[in-house]
């Protein structure tokens, strides 16, 4: 397991309330077969709860 830091430059930019850019995962996906904006949608959906979820275990 790595501890690297994140260079500063790849933070800045990011919203708040996101663990995972939309940007960097489809690059993951490679070619999406169908309506892309469906999935954008859904994985938007889906990090948005883990930050929450994340940020809400930080604060106990």
């Amino acid at each position: 397991m790595t501890t690297e830091k994140p260079e500063s430059e790849e933070l800045r930019g990011m919203p708040p309330g996101v663990c995972v850019p939309w940007q960097d995962k489809v690059k993951e996906y490679g070619q999406i077969a169908g309506n892309a904006e469906i999935l954008k949608n859904e994985w938007e959906k889906l990090d948005a709860a883990a930050y929450v979820y994340l940020w809400w275990w930080v604060q106990r």
